[in-house]
């Protein structure tokens, strides 16, 4: 049955079973992340097994520096690039990894629910990778970018934008729907206040916003919601 494209897509009830690409995402980012931690711990890879969590940050984070470098020399290895989306699935802890495991399985549910397969891993690895690649041009940080954070964010620009389209339907202010990402938001600003943390918040920022606008496009009845508005304008 195809969708009215001048109605917003329906937001499922989450008791329902999670999306496939959801669930495989999860046991992507869960996988490594044991494998590291029972590595850590010794129980697999013997005594070199303590050292792979360095190794593998070594190779897959993303890093500004480098980028600066291939930037200036116009170089691009594809060794070096995959660091774009291959930062998202390594953590520098289990606990890292959960809570971006929490927020996938939750945010991910909704708009996988609403959005193609396709679509919510577009979603996913194009805010990660616009992420990163802000983080390289807007700060000058030596720190590498590790973690789905970004990639998360993205899905929750996903989920804004659905429920924005639900508020207008509705005739309630629209502006409601931003009320997640002003609040995540602002918890990451106390922690800045408070802690010493590094500045992936602008990653993260991005790959929101990301997700919000690849939503006019990738979402049921995106591309024809998005011509009729730019009609109307």
């Amino acid at each position: 049955m195809s969708q009215d494209p001048d109605r917003a897509p329906e937001i499922i009830s989450p008791v329902n079973p999670l999306p496939p690409v959801v669930v495989a995402l999860f046991l992507m980012i869960m996988g490594i992340e044991a494998t590291l931690t029972l590595a850590a711990l010794g129980l697999i890879g013997g005594p070199g097994g303590v050292g792979w969590r360095l190794d593998v940050l070594q190779t897959y984070a993303f890093s500004g520096p480098i980028f600066d470098w291939m930037l200036a020399n116009n170089q691009w290895p594809v060794d070096q690039l995959i660091r774009f989306v291959s930062y998202l699935f390594v953590h520098g802890s289990f606990t890292h990894a959960l809570f971006v495991c929490v927020m996938l399985l939750a945010l991910g549910k909704m708009v996988g629910e609403v959005f193609s397969g396709f679509a919510t891993l577009s979603v996913f690895i194009v805010s990660g990778v616009i992420g990163a690649l802000a983080y390289a041009l807007m700060l000058d940080e030596q720190a590498p970018l590790i973690g789905g954070f970004p990639g998360v964010y993205g899905l929750i620009g996903a989920f804004t934008y659905l429920l924005w389209l639900r508020l207008g339907e509705m005739g309630a202010q629209q502006v409601r729907a931003f009320s997640l990402i002003g609040f995540l938001m602002g918890i990451q600003l106390i922690f800045g206040v408070f802690f010493d943390v590094q500045n992936d918040w602008l990653a993260d920022v991005f790959g929101f916003a990301t997700g919000f606008a690849m939503s006019f496009v990738v979402s049921p009845g995106g591309f024809a919601r998005l011509r009729d508005m730019v009609r109307r304008d």
